[in-house]
């Protein structure tokens, strides 16, 4: 009998998610009738995917100088998804690294519609070693729905990639901020945003699934892909309310893609305020609030028993 309970556990669990989903989407409880509006969740998944907003290439540019890319990851051979490379934020020597999407169809396919290969994270880490052995900042900016999960990426070590990004970012003994400025997706976004500093454009999205792919999952049906956006709560503002990410930074109105100088420079004001603070903090303790910031990062459960406890 005990060997039930949890898989009776698991369904109940299903079914508490799948009506948190339909309250956070607007859409009316088994027999209730309520109107259904596109959740603001969609609304910025819609913007964060649009064709013509700024790609992380596009922030790198504008935002740095004397970028000089570096190839390879010295192991299987380079990833045109991943750009790696030296740069001066202000004057400042620093290290860029980013997710290169492409903006025509030829490119997109060379580059796998942005979604990094294993030796493209060996790349990036190989240039976050470089970094910290020249003591300079890192500067990482990801726009991708997930790591590439073909059978060659793979067979190449995926999944270890990642995990050794994770690994490796979180003891770099280097100032790190990381931007999410369209799509962040999955481990293969999280294997560049373990920073001392993780930032989103106002109308970015942070989630470990496409919406598509959890109603999918949820409801075996990819048309609910609204009612999974609200319910996932992927947005700059949840990911900042769940402690997720430290910044939200505002963007024109309309979106970036309205006016992107203007989305250049609002992110490029954030940023040097972020370094500001890191270069003017210890490195020890720059390490350990890294640290205990991604072993306490989305807490939402509470010791029921810390108040009972308490003698009168």
């Amino acid at each position: 009998m005990r060997i039930l309970e949890p898989a009776a556990s698991v369904f109940a669990r299903f079914d508490t998610i799948a009506g948190m989903a339909d309250h956070e989407a607007g859409k009316p409880a088994l027999g209730q009738a309520a109107a259904t509006a596109v959740p603001d969740a969609w609304l910025r998944t819609e913007l964060a995917r649009h064709p013509e907003r700024p790609y992380p290439m596009d922030f790198i540019e504008a935002l740095f100088t004397d970028f000089s890319e570096i190839h390879g990851d010295r192991s299987f051979g380079d990833d045109p998804a991943m750009a790696c490379g030296m740069a001066l934020f202000h004057e400042r020597p620093v290290m860029v690294i980013g997710n290169l999407k492409g903006r025509t169809l030829k490119d997109r396919l060379a580059r796998k519609f942005g979604s990094p290969d294993p030796e493209g994270y060996r790349k990036a880490l190989r240039c976050m070693r470089i970094a910290e052995k020249f003591g300079r900042p890192v500067f990482t900016f990801l726009d991708l729905a997930g790591a590439n999960p073909g059978i060659g990426a793979e067979e190449r070590g995926q999944g270890e990639a990642i995990a050794r990004n994770l690994l490796e970012m979180s003891r770099l003994r280097v100032p790190t901020v990381a931007t999410i400025t369209g799509e962040g997706g999955s481990g293969g976004a999280l294997a560049l945003a373990v920073a001392d500093r993780v930032v989103m454009m106002e109308n970015a999205i942070y989630t470990v699934i496409s919406p598509e792919g959890c109603a999918s999952i949820m409801w075996k049906d990819a048309a609910r892909k609204q009612q999974a956006a609200a319910a996932l709560r992927y947005t700059a503002f949840n990911a900042k309310e769940l402690g997720c990410v430290d910044d939200v930074i505002s963007e024109p109105e309309g979106g970036s893609h309205k006016d992107p100088a203007c989305a250049v420079q609002m992110l490029d004001t954030r940023l040097q305020f972020h370094l500001a603070q890191l270069d003017r903090m210890p490195l020890s303790e720059m390490l350990s609030r890294r640290y205990d910031k991604f072993r306490n990062i989305a807490q939402f459960y509470t010791s029921s028993h810390t108040a009972s406890s308490t003698p009168a």
